[in-house]
């Protein structure tokens, strides 16, 4: 037997994922295959309004189309490996990253919407004190195909039938990973998310939530147009250092400039910053004080989120009243501010508890490791 390595001509060609293409290049992909460019949007339709998986069944395609689709393309999403449904009707997938990893995606049923958070990387690398993913390391970022995937799956998952109400009608980034630190894959699928050919969802029901890697954010206003949801949690940078370490390389002040010049290239409505109530750290009427300094006058909203523990956590949840207490101070220095309901925390599918299953390829942490964040 010859040890001869494999020839191009006899390598196995990979199928490409059209889950991970854009518009445009989901039509370059069509041209490579002899066709005109409304195939393209003929494939889109079926995808994406229809939910079809199948070549075969796209019956206006031409047939020949439809064998070299089915030679050259798939449609291929995360495979499932468990699906939890907590009691207030919250249900949280495990996905399947490789064999060995998993990352996890979670839909948010309420009254007057249904929102999807989904993951961008197989763990995390950013060390957020109080986040239990950031605790199983990172492995690697998610590609656009498995991003929105992840959407396309849990359609079908949830049964949204083609020309019915949407069940998912929001679609966040505030699961596994920090987004901007995929930005060469998340944007892609951002661009997805609102193609009118794609998801067809309006730019206020697709948010991304960063931790704050500042020059990434002025990337994305340059590129992209969704709202912005900023993970604060501090209202000086000592704290915030402590709690947020992307901090020590881009201090609050740097940070909110960046944020505000966001809303003003997207002519964007507000900033959304996520502020984890944790008990005896961040929540006094002082810091509350001293975060209305910062935000009063500016385009922004807090959301104020109850600590979710988990398991070796030193943290304790900031008491009802407490985080009560803390809104008040905020709105009557005229912050607009809530109070995020904690939904499916008996499945560990709340803010903040997110594992999956990571195989952690980082051997120190972000402070001394900054150049790994940011792609």
């Amino acid at each position: 037997m010859s040890d001869a390595p494999q020839s191009a001509a006899d390598a196995v060609v990979q199928p490409v994922n059209l889950l991970g293409l854009t518009r445009p290049e989901l039509e370059a992909f069509v041209a490579s295959l002899g066709s005109k460019p409304f195939r393209a949007r003929q494939l889109m339709n079926w995808i994406y309004r229809r939910g079809c998986g199948d070549f075969a069944a796209m019956t206006d395609l031409a047939r020949d189309f439809r064998a070299q689709l089915a030679a050259r393309a798939e449609i291929r999403t995360p495979e499932v490996v468990t699906v939890q449904q907590a009691s207030d009707g919250t249900r949280k997938w495990l996905l399947r990253a490789d064999a060995s990893q998993a990352f996890e995606m979670v839909f948010i049923p309420e009254a007057d919407r249904g929102t999807l958070c989904i993951s961008s990387q197989v763990g995390c690398a950013l060390d957020c004190a109080f986040c239990s993913t950031a605790q199983q390391g990172f492995n690697r970022n998610l590609s656009s195909a498995e991003i929105v995937g992840q959407v396309w799956l849990a359609k079908q998952e949830l049964g949204e039938a083609p020309g019915t109400d949407r069940i998912i009608t929001n679609v966040v980034l505030m699961g596994m990973g920090e987004p901007l630190a995929n930005f060469r894959n998340v944007v892609p699928a951002m661009r997805i998310l609102l193609d009118d050919l794609g998801f067809d969802l309006s730019r206020r029901r697709v948010t991304l939530s960063t931790s704050g890697l500042v020059p990434q954010i002025y990337r994305l206003a340059e590129e992209s147009n969704v709202a912005l949801a900023v993970s604060l949690h501090a209202p000086d940078d000592p704290l915030r250092d402590r709690l947020v370490p992307i901090n020590r390389l881009h201090p609050i002040a740097e940070l909110l400039e960046a944020c505000w010049h966001y809303i003003d290239e997207q002519n964007g409505r507000s900033v959304t910053f996520e502020y984890v109530m944790l008990d005896g750290v961040n929540d006094s009427p002082a810091q509350a004080r001293a975060l209305a300094r910062l935000l009063a006058g500016h385009p922004a909203k807090v959301n104020l989120i109850p600590f979710n523990p988990f398991p070796g956590t030193a943290f304790r949840r900031s008491p009802d009243a407490v985080i009560s207490a803390f809104r008040d101070e905020l709105i009557h220095r005229g912050v607009l501010a809530t109070v995020r309901r904690t939904r499916g925390e008996d499945i560990d599918a709340a803010c903040g508890q997110l594992v999956g299953r990571v195989v952690d390829r980082t051997t120190v942490r972000l402070g001394s490791r900054a150049q790994a964040v940011g792609a």
